[in-house]
């Protein structure tokens, strides 16, 4: 069957981004253009733009053309995800920047499970996907639970992957909320009304808190994904 010019431009387009020829970020080349290359019409090309715009390959815009589109990462929304994994799985360059460490005993904050007095080390960073910001963290792990915290290189490793690696839980709960950047704008490299995705989450060893962690995505990066059926 032979294809039509509309899904033969969406293929070859396609094709450029999936194999990383064309990156995140990389102009696409103009209607016009790929008018002269395919010799053909305006609304021939613009059709096939639309499909890998609703796709979420690329993104058009006004004045400016169309880009190819950073991907999205999809986690399950009851899964406490390994964000490493997750990026390293979509073929991304991974890495963890980190911000601040420090190690207190002082009153943990309102959202925080943990008593006052119990020593906990605080970390901030920025996960780095391809080079490009692609979520803000604020961690508190407590170290009743997790002592082995206080010796982890977490410039070189992300807190949640060394968690998941080396402390079990039974017990975790999240909350997920929208938010504009704000504070982060600057770390999250975006200006600070743009749109975000925060999720916090906590969780226990039986009764014993572990960790808290709040961590802030820009909205155009991240999607939380349920399946479920209906009961019976």
């Amino acid at each position: 069957m032979t294809r039509r010019l509309d899904q033969q431009i969406r293929a070859d387009l396609e094709d450029q981004i999936r194999s990383g020829a064309w990156a995140p970020g990389h102009r696409i080349p103009t209607e016009r253009e790929l008018m002269a290359q395919y010799g053909c019409a305006r609304m021939t090309v613009n059709k096939a733009l639309s499909a890998l715009a609703t796709a979420g390959l690329i993104e058009r815009r006004r004045k400016a053309g169309s880009f190819v589109a950073r991907p999205h990462v999809q986690t399950a929304v009851l899964e406490i995800p390994d964000i490493a994994a997750v990026i390293e799985s979509r073929g991304e360059a991974y890495s963890f920047r980190l911000l601040s460490r420090s190690a207190t005993g002082a009153a943990a904050p309102p959202e925080a499970p943990f008593e006052a007095g119990g020593e906990r080390l605080a970390l901030t960073g920025v996960h780095v996907a391809s080079g490009e910001p692609f979520a803000h963290e604020h961690r508190l792990i407590a170290l009743s639970a997790a002592p082995g915290a206080r010796q982890a290189d977490f410039s070189a490793r992300s807190p949640g992957s060394w968690l998941l690696e080396n402390v079990p839980w039974t017990l975790a709960r999240h909350r997920i909320s929208a938010r504009a950047a704000g504070e982060l704008a600057a770390p999250l490299g975006v200006t600070r009304t743009a749109p975000c995705l925060q999720v916090e989450r906590w969780t226990w060893r039986r009764e014993d808190p572990v960790t808290y962690v709040r961590q802030v995505f820009p909205a155009d990066r991240y999607d939380l994904v349920a399946e479920f059926s209906p009961r019976a």
